[in-house]
């Protein structure tokens, strides 16, 4: 059984910065994308980053391009967003998730296409 716990959160100002990290358990890790979703109140989850297992090939939401980067490090089971220029609208709970199948080059934004999640942590950025 895959799991993945987030850490990082918490509260910041906006313009500031936050690096979550997500760690999985499980030697195949790098084997796997890792993707980075959000839920802010109301709202329904969206994608927010994704990483191919090989760490090569990222993805972006366009509202975080430029501000957000993910990254991974599969010697530690661990991947990472770090998060700048943080804005209100960015505040949400974030999760990390796995890809179901084996993506090595590649991931996906797409929530069906993910099947272990973590359990969540609040970003809130005040204004």
């Amino acid at each position: 059984q895959v799991q993945l716990v987030e850490s990082g959160g918490g509260l910041v100002q906006t313009g500031g910065s936050l690096r979550l990290s997500c760690a999985a358990s499980g030697r195949t890790f790098s084997l796997y994308a890792v993707a980075w979703f959000r839920q802010a109140p109301g709202k329904d989850r969206e994608f927010v980053a994704a990483i191919s297992g090989s760490g090569a090939s990222t993805y972006y939401a366009d509202s975080v391009k430029g501000r957000f980067t993910v990254s991974r490090d599969n010697a530690n089971y661990t991947a990472y967003l770090q998060m700048n220029s943080l804005k209100p609208e960015d505040t949400a709970v974030y999760y990390c998730a796995r890809s179901t199948a084996r993506r090595v080059f590649g991931s996906s934004p797409f929530e069906k296409d993910y099947d272990y999640w973590g359990q969540g942590t609040q970003v809130t950025v005040s204004s």
